[in-house]
């Protein structure tokens, strides 16, 4: 099954997506928006599911679902909690520093809160007030929470994955150090993000969908150019049971919080750093880490942040080459 939000007030309204994206079906009798849907998981997911199968039978009225038109998912969500599950990234960039990276990144995850009172819609802009902060993008694979107990087990916490989709994490990279200087972490370095047009339920994902991982690869291209082809099932060191447990082990974690698998990072077939597509590589899902590499081989980052203008654009085929949650494409533009 899947679901989108099409642009209404500030929490979108609530459509049933058919498989192919094409067409989709208002669902405002069973819930208005995507978090009271949440909230009534076990009422409304039932009858959601028989308005998607009504929908793949043609048997109620449908409208054409233009992505164009689609909001965030959750426009806004009780919670946006993004970690690093893919290791390989957080030890490239230390590398670049020349920082020792500690051992226990390898079993213990790290994870912040971001800001979730504004999540961008698949088509929003990227607003960029000074180019000189060195936007950057951060394609990631992200889960969208029932509510989880505090103190929840990996296989407990992976039981109340609701919904999976995408997201541009999008990070102010020149803000960032002076803020964790401060030791409280990230803030103004951690604008909106934006997810993808749909979200989609585990079950609909079949094989692509293992032990808490998504499997497929993540395609990023950038200014119309392949820019990444990361495969998000390898190289993932904590699957989302794991994520969502370490976000739980103090507190409740609400129904509809966003969980994030933090940048999509694969190492080279050779153990390398990974190369650019365009010399046979899988690439890379954010421009820090293509800087990282430049730094590591050459001394110095040749690849630019960001600039007005620039474009992006954030994918997963299924095995058709079909879209399986929409596209994220954004333009950045002058705030």
């Amino acid at each position: 099954m899947k679901l989108a939000s099409l642009k209404r007030g500030r929490d979108g309204r609530l459509v049933v997506v058919s498989d192919d994206l094409a067409w989709c079906a208002d669902a405002a009798h069973i819930a208005p928006t995507l978090q009271a849907a949440l909230d009534a998981w076990d009422e409304a997911e039932p009858r959601l599911r028989l308005l998607a199968q009504d929908l793949a039978h043609d048997a109620i009225p449908k409208d054409r679902f233009h992505e164009r038109e689609a909001d965030a998912p959750l426009p806004r969500a009780y919670q946006w909690a993004d970690g690093s599950a893919y290791v390989n990234h957080v030890a490239l960039v230390r590398q670049a520093r020349g920082a020792e990276m500690p051992e226990s990144f390898w079993t213990d995850p790290l994870m912040y809160q971001g800001g979730s009172d504004e999540m961008l819609g698949p088509r929003d802009p990227i607003p960029l007030a000074d180019e000189s902060w060195g936007c950057d993008l951060e394609a990631e694979i992200v889960v969208v929470t029932g509510d989880v107990p505090r103190g929840a087990s990996r296989e407990a916490a992976l039981e109340q994955v609701r919904l999976v989709g995408l997201v541009n994490d999008v990070s102010l990279r020149n803000l960032i150090p002076g803020e964790l200087a401060k030791g409280f972490g990230f803030l103004q370095s951690k604008p909106a993000s934006a997810l993808s047009p749909v979200l989609v339920t585990p079950d609909a994902l079949g094989d692509s969908w293992q032990d808490g991982k998504l499997r497929g690869i993540l395609k990023v291209d950038l200014n119309g150019g392949p820019f990444g082809r990361a495969d998000a099932g390898e190289d993932m060191t904590f699957d989302f049971g794991t994520l969502i447990a370490h976000l739980a082990k103090t507190r409740n974690v609400g129904a509809g919080s966003i969980i994030g698998s933090g940048t999509v990072s694969n190492r080279d077939s050779d153990g390398g750093p990974g190369k650019p597509v365009d010399r046979g590589g899988r690439g890379y899902s954010c421009l820090a880490e293509v800087r990282t590499v430049e730094t590591i081989l050459d001394g110095k980052p040749a690849t630019p942040f960001l600039k007005v203008g620039d474009t992006v654009r954030i994918w997963m085929d299924d095995a058709n080459g079909h879209p399986i949650f929409g596209v994220i494409e954004q333009e950045v533009v002058a705030a």
